[in-house]
């Protein structure tokens, strides 16, 4: 897999995009797709977001390719500084890469990012999409952040584990081939 800092940089950029687009549908979609519909009054949620004109973020209502970007540019700088780095430390610690099979250990790299990863983009998110209009409350942004990391964790695991990762790698492999 990566094997210098410009290779790791391009996986990351890869797995960004993909996990950053399944997350903005995953989250307009199933997490708040119910309230999207109630509040414009329409039966699906697509109507829904062309009649309010976009998603709420940062107090107001923006744009999708707008949410997309500004979630890819945290995404992307959390990846790099924070979910790569140490996701691969805490597979070193419970495997070795030069004994254990590679299947077994890029598995405990997926599992340890998206152990880390859920958990700071959630938080990251609850400010994002939070209801500043009604003001501040921190044990709602809490609330909100539990909540998150319980929709974002299974949704995280099993896409990263069974069709993200397996692409990006197959992906990577094609642009990178030695």
């Amino acid at each position: 897999m990566p094997r210098n800092q410009f290779q790791r940089m391009v996986f990351a950029f890869i797995t960004v995009v993909i996990t950053v687009h399944a997350f903005v549908f995953y989250s307009v979609y199933v997490v708040n797709g119910d309230a999207l519909r109630t509040i414009a009054g329409t039966t699906s949620v697509l109507s829904a977001v062309r009649e309010i004109g976009g998603i709420y973020m940062f107090g107001r209502v923006m744009p999708v390719w707008s949410v997309v970007l500004v979630e890819f540019c945290f995404a992307y700088t959390m990846e790099c500084i924070y979910g790569s780095p140490l996701s691969f430390k805490l597979a070193c610690m419970n495997f070795d890469p030069k004994t254990t099979h590679p299947v077994l250990f890029e598995t405990a790299i997926i599992c340890a990012t998206v152990g880390l990863m859920v958990p700071a983009m959630s938080l990251i998110a609850t400010f994002l999409y939070y209801p500043y209009n009604n003001g501040f409350r921190v044990h709602t942004a809490l609330v909100q952040w539990l909540r998150l990391v319980c929709f974002n964790f299974p949704f995280a695991f099993f896409s990263q584990l069974f069709f993200i990762q397996p692409f990006v790698r197959t992906v990577f492999k094609k642009i990178f081939r030695h």
